[in-house]
């Protein structure tokens, strides 16, 4: 895989410690700013949806701009956002450095993903794009465990700075890794919204917000549950996290080379394996043990989604393909937010620290019903196929 792949994995790194490090702090955050978990629990909720927002807005503002030159200005922005919330003093700062951080998220991982599909030679795209992705597993097993550990000792502030570092060691790979990307001719913003003519787009977008809303139902209380319901003490969550992210790693490699082999039935596959483990994980998180094992399958389901899920958006949008891959990850966080409310909502009910987990199954069943309803549309109407590839030529 060419280097470029490996300065956009250092950015993902970067971006995935930031977005999911808040996780394990929810109780310190909680905490040190007098405010409950579920409203500790929306930090996650308006990082989720300041992505869904920026995607597209940064995309299209970047419709003129070099990729790589953007690939660098948003790099700037996750940067600026993590310093604010290292020095936030308060709840609304704090939520307002997350939301400047998260204005890069979306973008930076669409640009990124068409970037990583074009270095390597056909038939190698869904590894590529995992491998970029790895970066954000990666933060799974040593940024997130790692900064929880320090923000544990050290305050959870003290994150934030060295993610900001993260952030510039980001940048200078991206200087030096990553080619000059030249636009295609006949590339803007008319044909960037052209592909959204297409049905199977919109259906792709549905899938990903449904299915990865079932991940983010129990993982954004992963850390009250595991402490109040399977009774593990505060200092093994950066350890429990460990094990989700080991498992986020082989998950993301192995979903990407699947998704090269046969790209439905792996989505199919994944999303009902999802679907499973979380119902499961209801009973299984009132143990010790089964608790662990269910932490390290739940992060593998869960990233083997993602490479399906963002190739199956770029196979649909080929000639144009930067908007939609960014609303993708639009939807990815869109499904982040939906579950992470949906399970504050049933926890501020009375609920209990459980209903994240079945709240997530439901999510990841519909995620799948959506998915069936694309690849069948795609095997009954062909004529959906030659509307994506009349698209795709727009302007050649």
């Amino acid at each position: 895989m060419p280097l470029a792949i490996l300065a956009l994995a250092v950015g993902a790194f970067g971006i995935g410690t930031t977005e999911f490090v808040i996780v394990g702090l929810l109780p310190d955050v909680a905490n040190d700013l007098s405010v409950s978990i579920p409203q500790a629990g929306l930090l996650v909720t308006g990082y989720a949806l300041s992505v869904v927002v920026g995607a597209p807005l940064m995309t299209v503002a970047g419709t003129r701009i070099p990729q790589k030159a953007m690939l660098l200005l948003l790099m700037g922005f996750f940067i600026a956002g993590n310093l604010t919330c290292a020095m936030a003093s308060d709840y609304g700062t704090l939520m307002a450095g997350r939301v400047i951080a998260a204005i890069c998220h979306g973008s930076f991982f669409g640009i990124g993903s068409v970037v990583a599909s074009r270095v390597v030679e056909p038939g190698r795209e869904a590894s590529a794009v995992a491998l970029m992705f790895m970066g954000l597993t990666t933060a799974n097993v040593l940024g997130v465990p790692l900064g929880t550990l320090l923000g544990q000792h050290f305050g959870w502030r003290s994150t934030f700075w060295v993610v900001a570092g993260l952030g510039v060691v980001g940048l200078l790979g991206l200087q030096f890794l990553v080619p000059r990307q030249e636009r295609e001719p006949g590339s803007g913003v008319g044909r960037e919204l052209a592909v959204f003519r297409t049905p199977q787009v919109w259906l792709g977008l549905g899938t990903t917000t449904l299915g990865f809303a079932g991940v983010f139902a129990s993982f954004t209380y992963l850390a009250p549950m595991m402490t109040q319901v399977a009774g593990f003490p505060p200092s093994a969550v950066s350890w429990l996290l460990v094990l989700f992210g080991a498992g986020l790693c082989a998950g993301n490699m192995l979903g990407g080379k699947a998704a090269d082999r046969a790209l439905m039935p792996t989505l199919y596959t994944v999303l009902g394996g999802l679907a499973v483990v979380l119902l499961l994980f209801t009973f299984t998180s009132h143990t010790r043990l089964a608790a662990a094992v269910t932490v390290t399958v739940f992060g593998a389901v869960a990233f083997a989604t993602v490479p399906p899920l963002q190739l199956h958006i770029l196979r649909q949008t080929k000639g144009a393909p930067a908007l939609a891959s960014s609303a993708n990850i639009s939807a990815f966080n869109l499904g982040n937010a939906l579950g992470a409310w949906l399970s504050g909502l049933a926890i501020d009910h009375g609920l209990g620290y459980t209903a994240p987990n079945w709240i997530g199954a439901l999510l990841a069943a519909a995620g799948l019903g959506v998915a069936l309803l694309s690849g069948r549309l795609n095997r009954r109407d062909p004529k959906h196929r030659v509307v994506r590839d009349s698209v795709a030529g727009i302007s050649t």
